[in-house]
């Protein structure tokens, strides 16, 4: 057994980015701000304990809980983002683009202000607009919302850590000033001359180029990420370069004999890369993958394998270092548990392959998309709620297809279109149109997208153990039992299972209140059914709580029934009540406290009262079943302004 112990040493640096990760995700997920005293201390304690304990791992991974702590809550007090104190309406925006996005029916573009910092309004339709122009508006600002559920997507927080004060709308738009050039100019010039949304999604990062209708299907056939431009592009354009510029090299044999080829084929191919980062608008997304990309790349240059699960951590680590809010997003989760499940596969499984070289290519790409999908589904679950149950036939059917036809076409028809000649992007528009009638087809088959709740955090935590257990473990061929010898097999199972049954046996709310009392959700005979059927201040608010209940999202919100003015709610042995208005607070407050049957009282305004303080909502929260209550966080540093 100590052997096995000391073994287990030799992959501590593997497993400190997962506690690294665990004490950055805990800061971002808590309910009550800690102080900056207690981050300042836990820091110091983390990395001052890694240094002191780095010979006894298992302290040492301990230590990394505390760092990550410490270190993600210091790095929030830095970053300061003001935030405007509440909703403003008929006012003036004037500012600076600094980006544009596009989608079907409007233009959003980012704006700095002198008076209100970075703000992101969207128009009430397409216009055309330039970053670096000056602009003025009539609009409204309104303060980035807290999450609509417990441990939910917060836009306040997202906001908070990408420099947004505030989101809204601009109208009436006038240009007050235009540059004559910008950094922005060959994008647009691109974007104008080939006039194509395959050319705006797939090289120049638009994100929202694609139609609801269209990245739905998409959806469905689990390759929404072929839209998002990120590590599946990166490493796409990085392999072309590289052998176009490796076979270029080949061709001038004095220098090969004294460089290896691949070095200076490498070191293009990255400044290939940088150029492919500026057109595509340098996204969140896009930076990741850029510097995963780059330290494998370095990996070629100096000679090492880059089929490393020890480069995938030293990214990992970079990464959360430069900015620890990476860790909640899902685009980085999602990336690192495929980019780990594929290099477990290949570089510790190693599965035998078949000879022959077609059936070689579809065992590989079949194994590949099975183990990115099983790694990947935890994240998916948690962040959408909805499991994509043909993506891994849309993986296999898509990605090449993508990656040798489409994708080429698209590059190709882009730089003719620049020349005049748009006959090859009208190809590459009707290959698209000819893949997606096949996603489509597949999207209508039954049971395309799964809805199976939202799982806990500590399941996905759980889940996450077993699957690094899975991977990071080292086994013992000298031990005497297969159990001994193959223990991360059995260990896996434990965890994974664990956190399953965590989630399937976790009891739903029966009741939802959004942070403003606007927007009330009950189960009634175990559907979800609101008071209002649309609400635009908490429009995402009615899908994110059908997640929870397990409903099929983008369905008609059914109406709740009043009775003399007031919700009701009724249990058993209690009820809750939601007044909608004041005539409803003004006549009923004061007998409802008084009512041992009522649990809760919740308001669409806000109320208090000495006589039942414990029954009044004051924020937003969800009430399960049992009568438990847990409160929406919204008093963190994202959640109050800094003035």
């Amino acid at each position: 057994m100590r052997d096995w112990f000391n073994a287990q040493k030799l992959n501590v640096f593997l497993w400190s980015p997962i506690f690294l990760a665990f004490g950055m995700a805990y800061y971002f997920s808590i309910g009550p701000e800690p102080s900056i005293i207690k981050l300042i201390a836990s820091f110091i304690i983390g990395a001052g304990g890694i240094i002191l304990f780095r010979k006894i791992p298992f302290v040492a991974l301990l230590m990394c809980l505390f760092a990550g702590f410490g270190y993600a809550g210091i790095y929030a007090h830095i970053k300061n983002t003001t935030q405007i104190s509440g909703d403003i309406h008929g006012i003036e925006i004037t500012g600076t683009i600094t980006n544009i996005d596009y989608t079907d029916d409007k233009t959003r573009i980012q704006v700095k202000t002198d008076d209100f910092g970075n703000v992101r309004v969207s128009t009430p339709e397409l216009v055309q607009l330039k970053p670096g122009e000056v602009i003025s508006g009539n609009g409204g600002l309104f303060k980035p919302k807290p999450a609509d559920t417990p441990y939910g997507f917060d836009f306040a927080r997202h906001a908070y850590f990408n420099n947004l004060t505030a989101i809204g709308y601009i109208k009436d738009i006038k240009t007050l000033y235009t540059p004559e050039s910008t950094v922005y100019n060959p994008r647009l010039y691109i974007k104008s001359k080939s006039n194509s949304f395959l050319a705006d999604a797939l090289l120049l990062g638009y994100k929202n180029a694609l139609d609801t209708e269209q990245r739905t299907v998409w959806k469905t056939n689990g390759v929404s990420h072929l839209w998002s431009i990120s590590g599946y592009h990166m490493t796409l354009i990085a392999g072309w370069l590289f052998i176009v510029f490796y076979i270029m090299f080949r061709c001038i044999p004095k220098l090969v004999r004294r460089v290896p080829a691949r070095i200076p084929a490498t070191i293009c191919s990255w400044f290939g890369l940088v150029g492919y980062v500026y057109l595509s608008g340098g996204g969140v997304a896009t930076l990741r993958a850029f510097i995963m990309t780059t330290l494998v790349m370095l990996a070629i240059i100096i000679g090492r394998n880059i089929m490393s699960l020890r480069v995938a951590t030293l990214a990992f680590i970079i990464l959360v270092i430069i900015n620890p809010y990476n860790v909640m997003l899902a685009g980085f989760q999602l990336s690192f548990a495929a980019i780990f499940g594929i290099l477990w596969l290949w570089t510790d499984i190693k599965p035998k392959l078949p000879h022959n070289k077609i059936l070689k290519y579809l065992y590989c790409a079949l194994l590949t998309t099975l183990v990115a999908s099983l790694f990947t589904a935890p994240f998916v679950l948690l962040h959408f709620g909805e499991f994509p149950i043909y993506g891994l036939m849309g993986n296999l059917i898509f990605l090449p297809l993508f990656s040798f036809i489409l994708m080429p076409c698209v590059i190709i028809g882009t730089i003719c279109a620049l020349m005049g000649m748009y006959t090859p992007i009208t190809f590459a528009h009707n290959i698209y149109n000819q893949l997606y009638s096949i996603a489509e087809y597949i999207s209508q088959l039954p049971f395309g997208n799964l809805s199976l709740g939202v799982p806990p955090n500590v399941s996905i935590v759980l889940v996450i153990i077993g699957l690094s257990c899975l991977i990071f473990i080292r086994n013992m061929d000298n031990l005497k039992t297969l159990v001994a010898r193959h223990i991360n097999i059995f260990i896996f199972p434990i965890f994974i299972i664990l956190g399953t049954a965590i989630w399937l046996t976790s009891p739903r709310p029966i009741f939802y209140i959004s942070y403003d009392h606007k927007l009330i959700g009950a189960v009634i005979d175990g559907k979800l059914k609101f008071n209002k059927s649309h609400d635009s201040n908490n429009y995402f608010a009615f899908d994110n709580w059908k997640k929870l209940n397990r409903e099929k999202t983008g369905t008609e919100n059914e109406r709740l029934t009043k009775e003399s003015g007031v919700y009701t709610i009724s249990r058993p042995h209690w009820k809750i009540i939601y007044l909608p208005n004041f005539a409803s607070v003004s006549k009923n407050v004061k007998s409802m406290c008084n009512d041992p049957e009522i649990k809760y009282i919740a308001s669409y305004f806000d109320i208090t009262s000495l006589n039942c303080h414990n029954k009044i909502i004051h924020s937003g929260a969800v009430i399960y079943k049992s009568g438990h209550i847990d409160y929406v966080p919204s008093n963190r540093l994202w959640h109050n302004p800094h003035e």
